[in-house]
């Protein structure tokens, strides 16, 4: 290129050498027929012929300059081709754009400038170009040809195919034309196919014509835009971000792809990302309805999910409860973050001692994420808290596998199985018709009258009934009656089994024609007690 540059400022030169000739030729011819020619005509003879010699240097210095500007230019395009295919777009714009600089009727300069932009996927501009190259050149059957199909990429499909007509019209039988009219008509046909399977709800079938539309028309924003909304409908928001991307590389300003990825990435929590979205479009349009609404769902939650957190922080467990209630009603659709909102709610509701509610909450939280280890101890405090000690043993076992070094997992274990433990013992007070707030006096009370309640002998048609309830009264009675075993009983600890007969205690004892019941000591109250 510096050569070029050195014959380009040696032109110059030699157009102004040629000028400083052609006043030397005038001025000679001028003096010459001053001085030498007295004869009118042979002064006007002499005139014409230095005209004549002018005339020719001129045109030699024409013909010189066109060489040398030819050879500048077709430098640039060697230059240009060189680039492009080393990849270096930037660099073989500039050769590119140097030689339409030097002859701008020539077709092939903006033809192969539009092949940079092409690979740049600067489609608005190799479009600009490709108008230029058919516009030089109306014959420019390869303009033609590159243009139907970028217009056929586009989606644009019915000047893609004038594009393709208009080859058919110069060449007819051009092969390459006919085939690729056929792709624009079926990639137009399958775009309208698709659309009326989105208008029916068969979204699979919509789904595969649209990829057969980006098949032929890789840079389709209608038809990518519209495999996004069917990716967003089915929960794939990273297919949707890709899909939307390209849309946006083409047209960062296009407001329905803002929308859409603003979407996909508030479903994926990334929630900052998805307010740049909403807030560019937004800037594009004040006023563009679905954008607004987005917005302003997406800050509300925020707010209100803010406000649940410092009122947990706080202690302030009902105003959380209602403030997790209400962000949970702003986008119910929107699972990864509602995760972290019922898990809040849980957590407060467990707070509040409200254990129903508290598990079906942190149920809620499993179904979502089966993974969620806070979620799992939550729901084992929520089941201690209603009695449901199998399940919170099921619970906190699961909570241990997940974390062995957990201490606290481990003590809500100890108070799940504990509970378990004493649930499958006698209930004592619940066999005497007592709670356990009942006084000696009332235990006492309580015994002797059912003791005469199921005794055998009043009891003869139901003997064997009878004899099991008895026991069973005299077993409840063995263990609260008696202060030590009642304060471990009470305590949950361990207690023997009750020894029964021998000298202490025999309910069917005597014989002979009567049944005699007697307690060590007598009754309880002193005596002997016989029926």
């Amino acid at each position: 290129m510096r050569g070029s540059g050195r014959r380009r400022r040696g032109s110059v030169a030699a157009a102004g050498d040629d000028e400083s000739y052609n006043n030397n030729v005038w001025s000679s011819s001028s003096w010459f027929c001053s001085q030498a020619c007295n004869p009118k005509q042979e002064c006007m003879m002499m005139t014409w012929i230095g005209r004549r010699v002018v005339a020719i240097a001129l045109l030699l210095l024409a013909l010189q300059t066109i060489h040398v500007l030819a050879s500048d230019a077709a430098s640039y395009l060697q230059a240009g081709d060189a680039s492009l295919s080393r990849s270096e777009f930037t660099l073989a714009l500039r050769q590119y754009s140097s030689f339409i600089e030097l002859d701008p009727t020539a077709a092939l300069g903006y033809s192969k400038r539009a092949a940079v932009y092409l690979q740049q996927r600067k489609y608005h501009e190799a479009l600009a170009d490709l108008d230029r190259a058919v516009s030089a050149d109306p014959s420019f059957l390869q303009g033609y040809l590159h243009r139907g199909r970028l217009l056929r990429q586009m989606c644009r499909f019915e000047e893609g195919e004038r594009d393709f007509r208009k080859i058919l019209e110069l060449k007819p039988g051009h092969s390459s034309a006919g085939k690729e009219l056929a792709q624009t008509a079926e990639a137009r046909d399958t775009l309208a196919e698709a659309e009326l399977f989105i208008d029916t709800e068969e979204f699979t079938k919509a789904g595969e014509a649209l990829d057969r539309v980006v098949s032929y028309s890789p840079e389709c924003s209608q038809a990518r835009l519209l495999k996004a909304k069917l990716m967003l409908k089915n929960k794939d928001y990273s297919g949707t971000i890709t899909e939307v991307g390209r849309v946006l590389k083409v047209d960062e300003s296009d407001l329905d792809a803002l929308l859409l990825r603003g979407k996909a990435y508030f479903y994926l929590a990334d929630h900052d990302v998805a307010l740049r979205h909403y807030q560019t479009g937004l800037r594009l349009d004040p006023e563009h309805a679905e954008l607004k609404k987005e917005y302003f769902k997406l800050k509300a939650l925020l707010r209100k999910t803010k406000s649940a957190d410092e009122a947990f922080e706080k202690s302030k467990f009902r105003t959380a409860v209602e403030e997790y209630t209400s962000a949970l009603e702003i986008a119910p659709d929107h699972t990864s973050h509602n995760i972290r909102l019922y898990l809040g709610l849980c957590k407060a509701l467990v707070k509040l001692g409200r254990g129903r509610d508290a598990v079906t909450r942190c149920s809620l939280v499993l179904e979502l994420d089966s993974e969620s280890l806070e979620a799992l101890v939550q729901r084992g405090e929520a089941r201690l808290l209603v009695e449901d000690w199998e399940g919170a043993v099921t619970d906190f076992k699961a909570a241990v596998q997940k974390s062995p070094q957990d201490r606290d997992i481990r003590v809500g274990l100890q108070k799940a199985e504990h509970g378990l433990k004493l649930s499958k013992r006698k209930d004592w007070y619940k066999v005497l018709g007592l709670s356990n707030m009942a006084s000696a006096a009332d235990i006492k009370r309580a015994y002797k009258k059912l003791a005469l309640q199921w005794h055998p002998d009043k009891n003869v048609e139901n003997k064997e009934e009878a004899e099991n309830k008895f026991r069973e009264v005299a077993e409840a009675y063995e263990v609260l009656g008696d202060e030590d075993k009642k304060a471990k009983y009470d305590r949950g600890e361990d207690l023997d089994e009750p020894q029964m007969g021998g000298g202490g205690f025999n309910p069917f004892g005597g014989g002979g024609g009567g049944f005699t019941f007697q307690f060590e000591g007598g009754f309880p109250g002193g005596g002997a007690f016989h029926f």
